[in-house]
């Protein structure tokens, strides 16, 4: 493979990882940025360099470690005792996170297309099977397709609001005010750490096959760009849109005013992220349950499915993602801290 290719394939999965059901919906953007105005945008430029810096970190360390999970990654961070501890936690997160994707799913085929909640999540399960069987070139395949129509659609999304009349951009600058809430000075350290902890398990996988550095410090930076470039084109679209803020969906009613046809297009675009983000979680996480009980890794996905499956039964798509995110986040900063006096090894 060349350098550069695996540089973008690098990119592509970090990206995808990373923008799911809430991402690709707006609800998780609405929640820790867009709610805060102008002053969201600040939060958005920090998330993106912490989360550069700490996904290429990860990588990096996996890669000179030759970790096959997080399971081994986090035991080289906290020592064997401790790392056992991390390692419940996170798989409790990233468990969750995934149950909330896939609840997303549902709430995408149901108030969007009217089609019962239970086939939205039972579809997303089917497919993510088949992929997951794959292994690492089943990611690699549909990030590599995934995520350029992403991008591609966020600045049609951007462009379309923004063109007959660019001075909107600059309505939400003009009257800025500091909120009563203090959450939003946390909020892109919360973000970030939230998104490192669930995408880590891809990300030490990745960097133990790849395992050239030039590759991995080249593919961490394009892919906290265009996470950048992405949460902007969002943000901006929808200050000027605030009535969208409490639905679950909030970009699929900004779309709603370009016809019929391009709503369609867009819950594809939906769909395809968060089964782009489940496919990638339950990879992580069925590596991680192999090695640890010692399993076949069909077997470990099979029950991965089957528990994500439950849990997303019980709650709302929207509900789980304004309690579990910013939760989740708060909780990852202590892990943040660790990442960060912790040294690549030679």
């Amino acid at each position: 493979m060349k350098q550069w290719t695996a540089i973008l394939l690098v990119a592509a999965t970090y990206i995808g990882t990373v923008i799911g059901a809430g991402f690709a919906t707006g609800k998780e953007i609405v929640t820790f940025f867009s709610n805060f105005g102008a002053l969201g945008t600040i939060g958005i430029i920090v998330s993106c360099y912490l989360l550069t810096y700490f996904g290429t970190k990860i990588m990096l360390i996996s890669a000179h470690i030759k970790a096959y999970s997080y399971k081994e990654f986090n035991d080289y961070l906290f020592g064997h005792t401790w790392g056992k501890v991390i390692n419940i936690m996170i798989f409790i997160i990233v468990m969750s996170v995934t149950s909330v994707m896939l609840s997303g799913a549902g709430a995408v085929f149901h108030e969007q297309l009217g089609i019962p909640y239970f086939v939205g999540i039972i579809t997303t399960i089917l497919l993510v099977f088949l992929v997951v069987m794959r292994g690492l070139k089943g990611l690699f395949a549909i990030n590599s397709y995934i995520v350029p129509l992403i991008i591609l659609f966020g600045l049609f999304i951007f462009i379309s609001i923004f063109d007959d009349n660019p001075s909107l951009l600059l309505a939400p600058f003009l009257s800025i005010t500091i909120p009563e809430h203090p959450f939003w000075t946390i909020s892109p350290f919360t973000y970030a750490s939230f998104n490192v902890i669930t995408a880590m398990v891809v990300l030490v996988p990745l960097g133990k096959e790849i395992q050239d550095e030039y590759v991995l410090k080249w593919g961490g930076f394009l892919g906290g760009l265009g996470l950048f470039i992405l949460l902007l084109l969002s943000h901006f679209s929808l200050l000027v849109n605030p009535t969208t803020f409490p639905f679950d969906i909030p970009m699929a009613e900004i779309v709603k005013q370009f016809g019929g046809l391009i709503h369609i297009l867009f819950l594809l675009i939906i769909f395809s992220e968060i089964f782009n983000t489940v496919t990638a979680n339950v990879y992580g996480i069925s590596r991680q349950v192999k090695t640890s009980f010692g399993i076949k890794y069909n077997h470990a996905v099979l029950a991965i499915l089957l528990i994500i499956f439950l849990v997303s039964q019980q709650y709302g798509y929207g509900q789980l993602l304004s309690i579990l995110y910013p939760l989740f986040g708060y909780i990852g900063l202590l892990y943040l801290a660790v990442l960060l006096i912790t040294k690549v090894p030679k």
